[in-house]
Formats: structure tokens, sequence, C-alpha cells
């Protein structure tokens, strides 16, 4: 699989379309901390600033009859599938007009026609709903994938090596996306592994074919993930990536990251993904100044027409309390 960046390899409106995505995510995710100060998000906020190349590099390639699923830090996930920004914005204020219908909240944004499965609040508890839904693709003789997102936290739990066995005996079609920020909450990985904090060598034993990779490179990201994608629609049974990164922010809004040096955050800022693949497309002569300036417009504006929408839509109804239930409620 692909370890090396090659940006040559993409035109201008390719590279346009990746920045944007990715400067949408970092703008979405600063305008939602915003609301959360002002109490308009309330219950958890966990923001993807600083892994937007993840999501970029490997949402896209994608097929529309692809599934996604994933963990409690998904407002990326779901940008870069596609879901509105309105819509997710309004999930993420609890109102009506939200994606999940005001219900889920920032961890679990969900859209079934662009096949996104949602985040889930529950640590790994997305792997064996992966699972189960490959299964399904594979008993309808069908050649989607399912890409399940997971952080170095979730690989302690039990369910991450169910779900890993099953899938190589079952040849199901998974691509594993590991997601290593390096810390589970406040615990740095290599206090909660005992393997350290290079995981993707979990995968060996299991006869999954695993790499790990630069998760701050978009076309890295692209490349590794273009190639997985590939093997595991051509019935090969799954893959396995591990994309090293780093959130620039807390674990959510309410952790204060003392259990991180300033030092530490500083130096990782320089790798910043968005930074690194603008200077990268610069320098390749892909895009000018003009189409930063004139990109960064447009997504400003499309972040704040989201906080509008969001701020003006109504909040769910008791009514909604009788909505998107597996059982009739019973007539007195």
């Amino acid at each position: 699989m692909a370890t090396t960046s090659n940006i040559e390899n993409i035109e201008k409106q390719e590279a346009l379309g990746i920045f944007s995505q990715m400067l949408l995510i970092r703008r979405f995710e600063e305008e939602a901390e915003r609301l959360y100060r002002k109490g308009l998000v309330r219950g958890f906020l966990h923001t993807y600033i600083g892994e937007e190349a993840i999501a970029v590099g490997a949402i896209p390639t994608l097929r529309e009859d692809d599934y996604v699923i994933g963990h409690y830090r998904d407002h990326g996930h779901a940008l870069a599938r596609g879901i509105e920004p309105k819509a997710a914005m309004a999930e993420l204020c609890g109102k009506s007009t939200g994606c999940s219908g005001g219900k889920g909240g920032s961890m679990h944004l969900f859209d079934i026609e662009k096949h996104f499965m949602g985040g889930h609040a529950i640590v790994g508890g997305q792997l064996p709903l992966a699972i189960g839904i490959a299964l399904g693709l594979k008993l309808k003789k069908l050649d989607s994938v399912v890409m399940c997102f997971f952080g170095d936290g979730a690989v302690n739990e039990g369910e991450f090596h169910e779900a890993m066995n099953i899938a190589s005996l079952w040849k199901l079609p998974v691509v594993f996306m590991l997601e290593n920020n390096l810390y589970g909450m406040g615990t740095d990985v290599n206090r909660s592994r005992a393997g350290g904090s290079s995981i993707y060598g979990a995968a060996e034993p299991y006869m999954i074919p695993a790499v790990q990779i630069d998760g701050m490179d978009v076309m890295v990201v692209r490349e590794t993930v273009t190639e997985g994608v590939a093997k595991v629609r051509e019935g090969q049974g799954p893959v396995f990536i591990e994309s090293m990164a780093y959130r620039f922010h807390g674990h959510s809004m309410a952790d204060p990251s003392n259990y991180r040096d300033n030092e530490e955050v500083i130096e990782n800022r320089t790798r910043d993904p968005i930074d690194k693949f603008k200077d990268d497309c610069l320098k390749a002569g892909k895009i000018d100044d003009s189409d930063i300036a004139l990109v960064a417009e447009q997504i400003d504006l499309l972040v704040q027409e989201a906080r509008e929408f969001a701020e003006q839509s109504p909040e769910p109804t008791v009514e909604d309390l009788y909505t998107h239930i597996y059982a009739e409620p019973e007539e007195n």
C-alpha cells in the first residue's frame, strides 16, 4: 500500500475540492465550539480538528453504495460523506431539522440515504455493527464495502478482537480505519496498550493485511485507502489501515488537556494537515493564493449559513418521541 504522497497526480479542481473539504471540516468544528460555549450545543462535543486529512482522504474514495460507520468524533466523517452542513449543525444543536431529527446530537449523526450509519458513543460499539453490515452485503452477493472508523482506545475492547476474527474468517468486505491520535481520552496510548503506540501489528494474528501511514497527509491516506478498498471489493477480505494523527484540541470541550505538554501540542501543530496540503499544492503549482482566498470565503459563508439555520430551526416536539421507534405505543 502507498506510504508516500504524490501531489503531481491531481488536477487543479481536484486539489481545490480536497482543500475545500478539509477547510469545511475545520471551520465547521470551530463554529461548533463557539456554539457550545454559548450553550446552543449541549451534552458532549468532540471535535475533529487536526485529523481532517483522514476523513477527506478516505471517505471520498468510496462509492454511493458503500457504507461508513464510526465513533463519536464523527462530524468530519459526516461532512466528508456529503451530509449537509446545515443538517449536521442543526443536529449538534438538537433541532428537529438535524440529520437525526435532533435526537442524536453530536455523537450520533446518521444519514441512511448516504449509507452513513452513524457515530457511536460506546467505545468500540461500531465494530460489531460494521461486521453485521458487511455480512449482509456478502450474503446479498454485493461488491459494496464497509469503512469502519475507530480510535486507539477501542483497540483495548473485546469487540475489536471479535470483529477482526470474524471479518478474517468470513472474508468480510471491511476496511478497518484506525485513527491513532495517541490519546484515549487523557491516557497516552503507550500507557494503555502493552504493544505501545504502533497498533497495526494487531491485525497480523488475524491474517489481515495491515499498514501504518501518516494520517496528517491527505494524499497518503487517499492513495493507501484507494488501494485497500480495491482489494476488499475484489473479495480478498478485510484490510487494516492505521493512520497516525494528532488532535489539536482536547478530547472533548470538557477536557482541559492537562495531560499533554504545550510543547508537544505546538510541535504537532506544525504538521497541520490543511497547511501541509495547501503548501504542497502551491509549490507544485496546482493552486494559487487567489484560489485559496476564494475557497476560504465560500467555506466561511457555508458555515455561517449552517449556524444560522441551526439557530433558527425548531426544537423537536413531544410528538417526535413517538417517531423512529420499533413498536407502536399502546392506546389507553
